[in-house]
């Protein structure tokens, strides 16, 4: 059982967790032996070059994927111990996402978007019309509600994806390269909607990039490097 005071100080804890995958007669070992912690209304990078297992560590995070050894806590749960189902729902109430692709749905309106999340969440339908205009107001594209992804810039498609990711209300934020695909101006300003989504919605956000002009904006940076990690 995890100690109590792990539970209410700390978002994320993870002990010595290393993780290999078999490639033919090999062994790749991609996480050698990971700590690191993430606190609760914290902004933590995972800077790295590709190849460094900043997302395999995400993944982790996330419960999408095992760890090989180690231990992978998150919200208070003991993640590498859990079956699939629970991860799932773990996932579902108390984990949002956001990938440097946008993953919108193209047919249907940044407004229909982030309300499809509150449907698949299971959210009660009297709190899809409030929350999805939270959401847009926090991004701040109100305005554009009613445009599809492709009447939309890259920036505001990951604005909305930033919407989507929070609309449940999720205790921790995880966000593969948000900023890979944007300039340096669209960037900047995806970083300041990460800071207005901590400060309002009191989560946990931890992003991967190898971008360095975004580091300065992070509360903790980890530098990860051929497996292995440490505080930058």
């Amino acid at each position: 059982m995890e100690p109590q005071h792990h539970q209410q100080q700390l978002l994320v804890e993870v002990r010595k967790v290393r993780r290999s995958f078999i490639s033919g007669s090999s062994r790749v070992d991609v996480l050698k032996g990971i700590d690191m912690t993430i606190k609760p209304g914290q902004l933590t990078m995972l800077r790295g070059r590709s190849g460094s297992g900043k997302t395999t560590l995400l993944n982790l995070l996330g419960g999408l994927d095992r760890p090989s050894e180690g231990e992978v806590y998150c919200c208070g749960r003991a993640m590498h111990q859990l079956p699939d189902k629970q991860l799932t729902a773990i996932r579902r109430r108390d984990i949002g996402f956001i990938f440097q692709t946008f993953a919108l749905l193209p047919l249907l309106t940044a407004w229909e978007n982030v309300e499809l999340s509150l449907r698949m969440s299971g959210v009660h339908r009297s709190e899809w019309k409030a929350r999805t205009a939270h959401c847009l107001e926090l991004v701040g594209l109100t305005k554009r509600a009613a445009h599809r992804p492709f009447e939309l810039s890259g920036g505001e498609q990951q604005r909305v994806a930033i919407a989507k990711a929070i609309a449940h209300k999720p205790a921790l934020l995880l966000a593969d390269e948000p900023t890979a695909e944007l300039d340096t101006q669209m960037a900047a300003r995806i970083l300041a909607v990460f800071r207005d989504v901590i400060e309002v919605e009191r989560i946990g956000i931890c992003m991967t990039t190898h971008d360095s002009t975004l580091w300065e904006a992070a509360d903790v940076v980890y530098r990860m490097a051929d497996g292995t990690i440490e505080s930058a």
